[in-house]
């Protein structure tokens, strides 16, 4: 479940209260009963490893400075020049 955080607006106390989505706003301080408002922090979620959520794209992106691959030719003899199809 999430973890909301709450400022009184009375005593400026944080609250911090672990509720579900559909679950109503926390209404009054729990210290001074007064009126509370809903604070926007920052998410502890966090993805772990690689992949294109670390860095945008996929591993092969990390390396800098890496030549591109070109196309390798189909035919055997082409590797050795003597295929017609390697020129």
């Amino acid at each position: 479940m999430p973890i909301y955080e709450f400022e009184c607006e009375s005593c400026h106390k944080i609250t911090e209260v672990t509720q579900s989505i559909s679950a109503p706003p926390l209404g009054a301080c729990p210290d001074c009963t007064g009126s509370v408002k809903k604070l926007i922090s920052q998410s502890s979620f966090q993805l772990k490893g690689g992949g294109w959520y670390a860095d945008g794209y996929s591993a092969a992106a990390k390396k800098e400075g890496a030549p591109k691959e070109t196309a390798k030719p189909s035919c055997p003899k082409a590797k050795a020049g003597t295929c017609p199809c390697a020129s």
